[in-house]
């Protein structure tokens, strides 16, 4: 019985016409306006900025290990001419 009530609304509910807008919007009201502009220019210039910072960073970086490991390199290299060179001199003064 109740259920009878229920489907009996729900078809007088679906059967009611739905009101049709009577005009369109202005278009102040569906733009985003000057302002919507302005922030989204703001925001494209700030994520261009943050992407050259970023990209100067990184290259820094890598440039500071390209440096890092060259002077590793000569490091090593003489600390092995030092070490040939005392081995030397020491078989040499026997």
């Amino acid at each position: 019985m109740i259920h009878d009530a229920l489907l009996r609304a729900s078809v007088r509910l679906a059967a009611t016409p739905t009101p049709t807008p009577s005009g369109s919007p202005s278009d102040d009201s569906v733009t985003p306006g000057l302002l919507g502009f302005i922030v989204t220019f703001l925001l494209a210039v700030a994520v261009v900025l943050l992407v050259l910072d970023m990209v100067r960073r990184i290259r820094r970086v890598r440039y500071r290990a390209e440096i890092a490991e060259k002077l590793d390199a000569e490091e090593a290299e003489a600390a092995a001419a030092d070490s040939r060179g005392d081995d030397d001199a020491g078989s040499a003064g026997r």
